[in-house]
């Protein structure tokens, strides 16, 4: 174990030593896997230094030993195993090889059905978020995501585990896209260039299409998690009940990842900012009926979490108006409790900063 100031932390390290403030109050525990928001936190509550593991502690054995009483490192081991397995099967069918996308998808919903009972995993996908917006990692998050929706909506396990496959491939069409277009972000590309990524959708339909086991919803999310209930989607403008359940579902998932993950010329926002995003868009382009219950328990997910504010403050969510779109309340200290759906309007007081509890 070593002692390094907080500029010289990173993510990935592991906390050695508990860090307390002066009032004695657990600020991180020791044995945590460091992230950006935890390393963010900690400068802005001005530690001037902590105690990390050094290569020693960090041994194989020690860290087998440690996943075992770490629940947040236990849920980023089982992350990594599935991202081993998107990864080879994705590089697989890019390369034209012959890889069994039914006893990979076969694989992965048994390892990912787990996770998402997790109480913590919106918590823990948001630290993932930080890892990587690749093909491979965006696809186990939304696969996650949309198995965590299936279970608000009250799904079967075996519907649950058909929409985690769902969202494990609905990308699947990607591997197919020339690598100078995969690897930007849709928004950077030219009218041209948008129409070849479009296809993506179309081709992981056609990946899909007389594979055994692999559902009508599953295809039918590849080919349509970028189309909108109102029409406005692509790419054919359908519309209602002409799309998919678990394509409206999957856009959701897909959506709310990408607003909260860091993104190569785009800042990372808030689990707060993708709840408003989607509660303002739940009459046009999302179905309202996925919209209701997600927001809702979402909502309850970050009820006692930390939060950031832009003026430096720190606080506590304690409680949600009536609203889908409404902002959380904050409670700052014992006499200060803050309404940001009224501070928002007046001050422009915003969560900037999300924690895990």
């Amino acid at each position: 174990m070593k002692k390094i100031s907080i500029d010289q932390l990173l993510p990935g390290m592991t906390l050695g030593q508990t860090i307390l403030n002066d009032k004695m109050v657990v600020i991180l525990s020791g044995g945590t896997m460091l992230t950006h928001a935890h390393i963010t936190r900690l400068k802005y509550l001005n530690i001037p230094f902590a105690y990390v593991r050094d290569g020693f502690d960090l041994s194989n054995n020690y860290r087998a030993v440690e996943i075992m009483f770490n629940k947040e490192n236990a849920f980023v081991k089982k992350y990594n195993d599935i991202i081993a397995e998107a990864t080879e099967l994705f590089n697989n069918i890019a390369q034209g090889k012959d890889k069994s996308i039914e006893s990979t998808s076969k694989e992965v919903k048994n390892s990912l059905m787990p996770i998402i009972k997790e109480s913590g995993v919106i918590d823990y996908l948001y630290t993932l978020s930080n890892m990587s917006d690749n093909i491979y990692h965006h696809s186990v998050r939304v696969s996650i995501m949309a198995g965590v929706i299936g279970k608000w909506l009250r799904f079967s396990e075996n519907k649950i585990n058909d929409l985690i496959l769902a969202g494990f491939l609905h990308d699947i069409g990607k591997t197919m896209l020339p690598k100078k277009i995969i690897n930007r972000r849709p928004q950077s590309l030219t009218p041209e260039e948008y129409e070849i990524y479009i296809q993506h959708t179309i081709n992981g339909q056609k990946i899909l299409s007389g594979k055994s086991n692999i559902s009508e919803g599953v295809r039918a999310a590849a080919l349509q998690h970028h189309e909108s209930i109102d029409g406005t989607g692509e790419p054919f403008g359908i519309s209602g009940s002409e799309i998919h359940e678990y394509a409206r579902i999957i856009m959701i998932a897909n959506l709310y990842d990408n607003i909260t993950t860091e993104r190569e010329g785009e800042v990372k926002q808030t689990p707060f900012d993708a709840v408003g995003i989607i509660g303002n868009n739940m009459f046009s382009t999302l179905d309202a009926q996925v919209c209701v219950p997600f927001i809702s328990n979402i909502q309850n997910s970050f009820l006692g979490s930390m939060v950031g504010l832009n003026d430096g403050r720190r606080g506590r969510v304690v409680y949600y108006p009536a609203g889908y779109s409404s902002l959380p309340i904050i409670r700052i200290d014992d006499n200060t409790v803050l309404n940001l759906n009224e501070e928002h309007g007046n001050n422009n007081v915003k969560i900037i900063e999300y924690n895990p509890k």
